[in-house]
């Protein structure tokens, strides 16, 4: 796991606070006897514990050398680091990589967390070795400060405590993950389970009497006049049937789409009713089967909807219905941001994945995601003819 793909907002939504400890601590060395030499090191390893997350075991590594490169400018300038907390780490060092090792240990896979945490531990040993001795002048007779055995101990209580962070957060977001994938498989599976009881309910009901009412008029031609009526009033109540079983796929009846012969009204008609500020784009030169126009106008709906609840100070929304080379393609965009709280009422029974299994199922194309420029889109590709 060499990235975590955290985007720069998210990174400083969560890592301001770190940072300005880190900051309170750096500049908490300059309370007293100013000391310069060890400073950009300490900076370059707090800046490196802000911005783990994005590539931690990286991270760790530049860490590493961050710190023997200052033990090694130290060494040779024959000045030792103000106030050292361990060894000749200062407070906002050992800070700092902890949080490291906490990062590492939450983000990377098991053996590179060990030989990220190992390579830390190592390092840190050595700064002690490698840095001048601090004596301070507090200290009176032949006192030296706290002995090997005092350091090592609490270095190791610091060490439990990162590597317990690490591995809480890293066991939560197994949890989170697990909990996911659960809900993702049970919102295919409920689509799934929706469209085929559509297809048993309606289709196979009508179709069935519309077979034998066909059977019948091949067996007796006089009775074909009669049949054909039938046939016909069965197909209707076919697809009206269905249109009426689409606003209950999701206990949505009253809200669902249904589609007519003409999909560019339906599709204005779906932004009419959403009362959002929409730029419309249809482009329609071949008619398109209703059966195919109720999972553009879903879509259509669903995108909308998520857009009024997900989308924070949104000026506009552009929505586009087209047909080329046999396919309809479906886009729906807008230019706000990311709610930071979740929306009044919750988020919508159809969802992002129920739209994915519902236009897979069709043989066609889904993505949805962040847009370069900002704000969010959903892009669909169905096959008029599967």
């Amino acid at each position: 796991m060499e990235s975590t793909q955290l985007g720069w907002r998210a990174l400083l939504r969560r890592q301001w606070p770190l940072a300005c400890a880190l900051l309170f601590l750096v500049g908490g060395e300059f309370l007293g006897e100013v000391g310069w030499w060890h400073l950009p090191g300490a900076l370059v390893v707090c800046a490196l514990a802000v911005l783990a997350p994005r590539r931690p075991f990286d991270a760790a590594l530049t860490a590493a050398t961050a710190v023997v490169a200052s033990s090694t400018v130290l060494r040779v300038a024959g000045v030792a680091p103000v106030t050292p907390m361990i060894g000749g780490l200062v407070v906002a060092e050992v800070a700092a990589l902890m949080a490291i090792v906490a990062v590492v240990v939450r983000h990377v896979p098991p053996l590179r967390a060990v030989a990220g945490v190992v390579l830390l531990v190592a390092v840190s040993a050595l700064a002690a070795v490698v840095r001048p001795e601090y004596r301070s002048p507090y200290w009176s007779g032949d006192y030296s400060g706290p002995g090997f055995w005092a350091q090592a101990v609490f270095a190791g209580v610091l060490l439990a405590l990162s590597v317990g962070t690490g591995l809480y957060f890293r066991a939560r977001d197994r949890e989170r993950a697990t909990a996911v994938r659960a809900e993702v498989a049970a919102a295919q599976h409920t689509e799934r389970m929706a469209l085929a009881r559509e297809l048993h309910d309606v289709i196979a009901h009508y179709v069935t009497g519309m077979v034998v009412h066909a059977q019948a008029a091949q067996a007796v031609p006089s009775a074909a006049q009669e049949a054909l009526p039938i046939i016909v009033r069965s197909g209707n109540e076919a697809l009206a049937e269905m249109r009426r079983l689409v606003g209950t796929l999701r206990d949505t009846e009253a809200d669902a789409p249904t589609a007519s012969s003409d999909l560019a009204d339906d599709v204005r008609g779906v932004v009419e009713r959403s009362g959002q500020h929409v730029r419309l784009h249809v482009d329609l030169p071949v008619s398109v089967p209703p059966s195919l126009g109720r999972s553009v106008l879903r879509l259509v709906q669903e995108s909308l909807t998520n857009a009024r609840k997900h989308a924070e100070d949104a000026s506009s929304v552009d929505v586009s219905v087209s047909v080329s080379d046999g396919v309809v393609h479906v886009l729906v965009a807008d230019d706000g941001r990311a709610r930071k709280t979740p929306p009044v009422g919750g988020s919508g029974g159809y969802g992002l994945v129920g739209m994915k299994e519902r236009v897979e199922l069709l043989g066609g194309r889904f993505s949805a995601g962040a847009r370069a420029g900002g704000g969010w889109e959903v892009r669909a590709a169905l096959p008029v003819v599967r």
